[in-house]
């Protein structure tokens, strides 16, 4: 094909645009290699959980999927289960923000987050190329529960134990397991369990390198400063005391509960982030920067420290992706 002069001349130097574009790539580059076969949990849910407010989230679950990455999704959907109670005619009550979950409400529960929403999620990232498999942690005993310590609550959980057999074997087989948040109790009670803490469990129980909650909020804002600021790393340490001076409080405060939670079982790193930010969890992943609030552990250095690998599984190569070819806001 001939070449206008135009086209020419924009080929004789790289612009500023073209630069940066370049020096993104090749960071990003480096980042997908580190991160292929590595296990990551992404737990998605609160008010981002519309077509509105979903940004490229789905989207860029399914191409870490197909760069290799194995990505556990745990999802919530707090106000979806409000509204289909409000629409039944089924009471709705809380204690002190938390959920009363009783029998009637328990089946509406489980209609909303082990059907339409989970189902929906797996469809999303089918068609975006993703191989992905819903269940929720009933299944395979993934998620066993005990009562809350407050009883008032009702069929609310704790979660005591998990058992990974299934989402491993559903990883090795290069699927993307999309979990809803219900768990089996003693006698076989299903109990709705919170959301940000499940995935944590599950994170930690994984040895997930990183855990990525996605949020309607870009992170953990600084309020002491005008106007409040993101704050981009904080050690555990520091985080427990911005709970305790009140820098993050009200519904910020189970989310990083939830990512200390995550660090305490293991995880290296969490993090807090907007969903609705285009390509935000790929901007987390892949660059130095990132774009949300990271939570580190003791043992890690800074975002530039990448992952080291793991050992390469018996066999080989893993399968393939299918490229080649609560209660508190559950």
């Amino acid at each position: 094909m001939s070449e206008t002069p135009e086209s020419s001349n924009s080929r004789q130097g790289l612009s500023i645009s073209q630069e940066v574009r370049g020096a993104a790539l090749a960071e990003a580059l480096g980042y997908v290699a580190a991160w292929r076969r590595l296990r990551v949990v992404v737990k998605y849910g609160g008010h981002s959980m519309t077509p509105e407010g979903e940004g490229t989230l789905i989207e860029d679950v399914a191409l870490l999927h197909r760069a290799g990455v194995r990505v556990v999704l745990v999802h919530g959907g707090g106000p979806e289960i409000s509204e289909l109670l409000e629409r039944l005619g089924v009471p709705g009550r809380f204690v002190d923000g938390l959920r009363v979950t009783d029998e009637p409400t328990m089946r509406v529960v489980e209609m909303v987050l082990g059907g339409g929403i989970n189902k929906r999620l797996v469809g999303r990232l089918q068609a975006f190329g993703a191989r992905a498999v819903g269940l929720s942690g009933k299944d395979g005993d993934l998620l066993q529960a005990v009562p809350h310590e407050r009883a008032e609550l009702g069929l609310v959980g704790r979660v005591a134990a998990v058992d990974t057999g299934v989402l491993t074997t559903l990883l090795d087989g290069g699927f993307v397991p999309v979990i809803a948040p219900l768990a089996r109790g003693a006698g076989g009670v299903t109990y709705n369990v919170n959301a940000d803490l499940a995935a944590a469990a599950i994170a930690g129980a994984l040895e997930a390198e990183k855990f990525l909650l996605l949020t309607d909020v870009p992170g953990v804002l600084d309020v002491r400063r005008e106007p409040p600021s993101l704050l981009s790393e904080l050690r555990p340490g520091e985080a427990r005391a911005l709970i305790a001076e009140g820098v993050v409080s009200r519904g910020m405060i189970p989310k990083v509960e939830s990512c200390l939670s995550a660090i305490d079982r293991g995880v290296r790193s969490a993090h807090i982030l907007s969903a609705a930010t285009p390509r935000a969890l790929l901007i987390e992943l892949f660059t130095d920067a990132g774009i949300g609030t990271m939570i580190r552990s003791h043992r890690e250095g800074g975002r530039r420290q990448e992952p080291a690998p793991r050992p390469e599984p018996a066999g080989g190569e893993p399968p393939a992706t299918g490229d080649e070819d609560p209660s508190g806001s559950p």
